[in-house]
């Protein structure tokens, strides 16, 4: 299969992520700033969450530049990262809804490590299947932060049962962590 087809069908599934996420906002019954206040954790809660698709779309664009062909094996590890993906909105909106509650906060880092692991999947695959040579093995080199979030959203799950807002600043800087595209990635692909 062309890659192209895979970065398309990709992109239509994230933008109904997103448009899924936003229908979730829902407006205040109230005129008053004070209601539009109450709303706070839900707008929170989707924009962290809109950050977190458009670091994984843009990731994924960055590494399909490098990928020289998708077989069945990748589109299967890149249907298991947009199943996870697919979950952000209802994780998204149990976690605002209720806030400062222990297990949708939980809930919310669980589908965030799923959406880790599985695009450490589609890479793995993807490498396996170019070579230890290929310009995305090389642009990744040991590949530091994608091992090390694993581990953030683990500890944020466990603090949400201790502090949900420690959960959420660990969250927080997990995605600060990679909200700016993979430098590795972005000189690969200009090369």
């Amino acid at each position: 299969m062309e890659k192209d087809r895979l970065a398309a069908f990709t992109d239509g599934v994230i933008a109904v992520i997103i448009t899924i996420m936003v229908l979730e906002l829902k407006a205040p019954h109230d005129a008053s700033l004070g209601a539009l206040m109450n709303t706070a954790p839900v707008f929170f809660s989707y924009v962290l969450s809109f950050i977190y698709v458009a670091i994984y779309w843009n990731n994924h664009h960055h590494f399909f530049m490098l990928v020289a062909r998708v077989s069945g094996g990748v589109l299967w590890a890149n249907l298991h990262l947009l199943f996870w993906l697919s979950l952000i909105p209802f994780a998204t909106s149990w976690a605002a809804e209720h806030d400062n509650a222990p297990v949708p906060t939980a809930l919310y880092g669980v589908m965030l490590l799923m959406a880790a692991i599985a695009w450490f999947v589609l890479q793995t695959i993807i490498i396996r299947e170019q070579g230890e040579g290929s310009a995305l093995a090389q642009a990744l080199g040991r590949d530091i932060k994608g091992k090390v979030s694993p581990l953030f959203y683990l500890a944020g799950i466990a603090l949400a049962f201790v502090d949900t807002r420690l959960s959420d600043a660990i969250y927080v800087l997990v995605a600060l962590m990679w909200l700016v595209p993979d430098r590795r990635v972005e000189k690969a692909v200009q090369q």
